[in-house]
């Protein structure tokens, strides 16, 4: 990583070779760590567990499959051992946003800076949700039944914080903490909710899909305005809806993130939740600005004209089953749009910033490797309803930026597997600039196990 700087110039589009079949995921045992199991035998310029992997080399290389394996298996150890809280009370971790839930067993730590070696959190409730989607892919992709093990312990935390009695009229409400420590926000119920789906298939454990199921039904019945709109905050010690902001000129946010009405519509047989599902996406085709985003909705903001890194990956990968659903071809052209905001945001080497602007420029400093990892994520989507080359490429290039973005020859073991998110702005020290967030480990995982298990030829 040291000898590997990053490149802020505008991405062109780049043509890289294809490389041939996907790999299937790889059968063998449940002991972990062990690369001979996971992959084979390893080539001889490949290290073990705990060595520095080789570099990726720069983007426009083919994607190594060997490589990406293994990093993969890395950073779910990372989430694992290192992210995820083992005790219900905080140690030396902050609370900087002083999130009131009352457990925290099962939890991701989420944000974490080399220089100082503090620990922090920033809304665990979708971050853990992501988090256990990423492990039960990854359990799939790399035939690892402990990971479903660490998704169930994750999974824990998200049912210890909701409202388990179902003779309250608040029942399935999660308590997604995020910008206000006694606020559940609406995306951030929404992102955790996909992940308990996949742990209730792949554990058989049907109380998660419950968890999901009647979150969904909650947020359907008290946030939903109709119009394609939802509230953003819900106050815990008034049990009421916290009021838009007086400059919003909206009252809500069209929040489709990660298709959840549609898959709850299915899951529950109900069937008024695939209407709000529709609502909410045509609303997004109405509102839909620049092409492939939607500036005018947080955490966008219009005035500056800076775009969210993953708005585009939260609205517009849901048009993709929206399309796969209806077969309308409006919500596929959406998805498209969406996977070529990406490409034109992603910069020679691969990566994204958080600071992008309209006319795609950026800062400096604030890269935003899980935004990169979440355009991989539709860019495979879209790759297969089109089979079109130009996701391929695409894909490679975001994949070999996380690969060189990932910790693994490391002196802080708080690092070790850990996929960098940004690197700060100089502060006049010589502090180190990594910032870790769990998103960005999170993210890659996802992408990268599902490259594997869908067979995708990048």
């Amino acid at each position: 990583m040291k000898d590997a700087p990053l490149m802020s110039t505008r991405r062109g589009f780049l043509k890289i070779a294809a490389l041939g079949s996907g790999l299937p995921a790889i059968a063998g045992g449940s002991e972990r760590r062990d690369p001979g199991r996971i992959l084979g035998p390893p080539p001889a310029n490949v290290h073990l567990a705990g060595s520095p992997l080789p570099s990726p080399g720069k983007v426009g290389q083919q994607l190594d499959r060997v490589v990406l394996h293994q990093a993969v298996a890395t950073a779910c150890d990372w989430i694992t051992d290192v992210a995820q809280m083992k005790t219900d009370t905080l140690a030396s971790e902050h609370n900087s946003h002083k999130l009131e839930h009352q457990h925290w067993r099962g939890a991701l730590r989420g944000e974490y800076r080399a220089s100082t070696r503090q620990w922090d959190f920033f809304c665990p409730v979708w971050h853990t949700g992501q988090g256990i989607k990423a492990l039960v892919w990854a359990a799939q992709a790399l035939n690892r039944p402990d990971l479903l093990e660490a998704a169930r312990l994750s999974a824990g935390f998200i049912g210890a914080e909701r409202v388990c009695d179902q003779s309250s009229p608040h029942y399935g409400l999660i308590f997604g903490f995020e910008d206000f420590g006694d606020k559940a926000s609406t995306s951030a119920v929404l992102e955790c909710l996909h992940g308990l789906w996949l742990l209730a298939d792949a554990s058989g454990d049907e109380r998660y899909a419950e968890w999901a199921n009647a979150a969904a039904s909650w947020e359907a019945c008290h946030s939903y305005l109709g119009g394609g709109l939802f509230r953003d905050q819900f106050d815990l010690k008034t049990w009421r809806h916290v009021p838009p902001p007086a400059s919003a000129d909206k009252p809500g946010r069209p929040l489709n993130d990660d298709a959840i009405f549609l898959q709850a519509a299915a899951r529950a047989g109900k069937p008024e939740l695939r209407a709000i599902f529709y609502e909410v996406a045509e609303r997004l085709l109405r509102e839909e600005d620049p092409p492939g985003n939607w500036i005018g909705f947080g955490p966008c903001n219009a005035a500056t004209g800076m775009i969210h890194p993953r708005q585009a990956y939260w609205w517009g990968y849901p048009m993709i089953e929206a399309f796969r659903d209806s077969r309308d071809p409006r919500y596929l052209a959406c998805a498209r749009r969406a996977g070529e905001w990406y490409q034109k945001a992603m910069r020679l080497d691969g990566g994204l910033f958080r600071g992008t602007h309209r006319d795609f420029k950026t800062d400096s400093f604030g890269h935003s490797t899980s935004g990169i990892a979440c355009a991989v994520l539709l860019w495979e989507e879209l790759w297969k309803e089109t089979h079109e080359e130009t996701w391929l490429e695409s894909i490679r290039a975001g994949l070999n930026f996380c690969i060189m973005m990932q910790l693994r020859d490391v002196q802080d073991p708080n690092l070790r597997g850990a996929i960098i998110e940004a690197l700060d702005a100089p502060n006049g020290s010589d502090a180190s600039p990594y910032y870790v967030r769990d998103l960005g480990t999170i993210f890659f995982v996802q992408a990268a196990s599902r490259l594997v298990t869908e067979q995708i030829p990048a």
